[in-house]
């Protein structure tokens, strides 16, 4: 039976404490660049280390976001982010919340013993798509929010239960 995580979002250090202590499983965070909200007041990677060292001494996992759809200009950034992450001491995020795959891609290359969730904002819609980065490695797809019940059950009954 797998367990049911709770995952809580965290806009800044102060949040990201408040979600460990109330009981949160894991909790999401952006970095100042390769998010969807990059022009929202995110995590320094300082306050990343600070807040990744926090959640794991609480046995809490912190998963990074790297959302953006990726363009030309954004791919040397990305390897160099992801050096950074890699770097991170004491901690290393747990793991990272992508939606394009040419950046996924960069992250396998970088962090190849990194989880890779791909996020909601890769649209996965269909079991195909699930398979698809299932083989690129991720260990966790977060289904399209437009999806039935219904949907998400054909989904499943098409899919591997790793």
């Amino acid at each position: 039976m797998r367990k049911t995580e709770l995952l809580i979002p965290a806009s800044n250090l102060e949040v990201l404490k408040t979600a460990v202590m109330f009981g949160a499983d894991a909790v999401y965070i952006g970095g100042e660049a390769f998010g969807l909200r990059a022009k929202a007041k995110n995590f320094t990677s300082q306050e990343m280390a600070e807040g990744i060292a926090f959640a794991h001494k609480h046995g809490v996992k912190v998963y990074v976001t790297a959302n953006i759809l990726a363009h030309n200009d954004d791919l040397s950034g990305a390897e160099q982010y992801f050096e950074e992450l890699k770097n991170m001491k004491p901690d290393q995020p747990d793991a990272l919340i992508i939606s394009d795959p040419g950046i996924f891609m960069i992250a396998r290359e970088v962090l190849p013993d990194m989880e890779l969730h791909v996020s909601t904002q890769a649209n996965n819609t269909n079991y195909e798509t699930y398979r698809f980065w299932e083989k690129l490695g991720a260990t966790r797809v977060v289904s399209a929010r437009e999806l039935s019940i219904k949907e998400i059950k054909e989904i499943r009954e098409h899919i591997s239960d790793k």
